[in-house]
């Protein structure tokens, strides 16, 4: 095993600092990707500080202040039970912002090793993988997203269990092409003759070498993800009515359509958020893809 870990110890430390090098360069020359970072980390920011900053408790009702536009006491206005939509939409963060992490993660882990074992493995049991994936392929994922939803009943956990389910296979077909590509190589070879196990040449010698294009398309779905809880929401297959969650917030407001400030606020939340990480799943893909550096 020593053999081993000197075939993966003999990478130069000159080539780890020349990619951060590469990767300070492409970041300076995107703006936008600092930009969603500022956004992202901003958002993080005030999900952990909501209870702090927030003006009013997001389920406060006032109904003598209903549906007043936004104003020195209610800075993005109140909705149709008095409650201040600029808290709300505060509080929301911690709902929408770790729901959509929490779908990307479970999903592509899901996908990876589903993907990872199916193009090692080969034979019966890439057959049956990837069959199985295609089964869930064959559905629009929001589809089977809501009839999973709707089985296990309107719940914020019942929501992301089922993205999570349908979220997968895509991460599972590039995954396994990665791996029939790369378990061909030289060093994968050399891994073989040191007499490594068939685990650690998958785990430790192949899947770091597979897992870019995985980790730029997983940035590149938060946004998605964040949308389709909003979405499930919007249906009311995600949290309860009074829950301050944007995709809620935005089914409310549109049946007060005049009152603009009910659906504009928590709409501009979703959006600013999802192309906040789909900046930065760009710069990724430039910093990660050699084909886009020009190597």
């Amino acid at each position: 095993m020593s053999s081993i870990s000197s075939i993966s110890s003999s990478i130069p430390v000159s080539a780890s600092r020349s990619r951060r090098q590469v990767a300070l360069y492409h970041l300076r020359r995107n703006p936008l990707v600092t930009l969603g970072l500022i956004a992202v980390a901003l958002w993080i920011l005030i999900a952990f500080s909501a209870p702090l900053i927030a003006p009013f408790p997001p389920l406060e009702q006032d109904l003598a202040k209903r549906l007043q536009a936004p104003n020195a006491y209610f800075f993005a206005g109140s909705d149709e039970l008095g409650r201040d939509i600029f808290s709300r939409v505060l509080w929301g963060s911690r709902i929408t912002i770790p729901a959509g992490l929490a779908v990307i993660i479970m999903g592509s882990s899901l996908g990876i090793l589903i993907g990872a074992v199916a193009g090692y493995a080969g034979g019966l049991v890439d057959e049956f993988l990837m069959r199985l994936t295609e089964l869930f392929m064959a559905f629009p994922f929001i589809i089977l997203a809501m009839a999973v939803t709707a089985a296990l009943g309107p719940d914020i956990r019942n929501a992301v269990l089922a993205l999570s389910a349908v979220w997968w296979p895509r991460y599972a077909r590039i995954l396994r092409g990665l791996v029939l590509e790369v378990k061909s190589q030289e060093y994968v070879e050399a891994a073989h003759s040191a007499g490594a196990s068939g685990s650690y040449i998958l785990f430790r010698t192949i899947l770091p070498n597979c897992i870019a294009p995985a980790v730029i398309l997983a940035t590149l779905d938060i946004g998605t993800a964040i949308l389709s809880f909003a979405a499930l929401s919007f249906i009311g297959l995600g949290p309860e009515p009074s829950s301050p969650e944007w995709g809620r917030m935005v089914s409310i407001g549109i049946h007060f359509f005049d009152q603009w400030w009910m659906w504009l606020f928590p709409g501009l939340a979703i959006a600013s958020l999802v192309m906040a990480f789909n900046f930065i799943g760009d710069g990724l893909r430039d910093i990660l893809d050699p084909r886009l550096r020009g190597e």
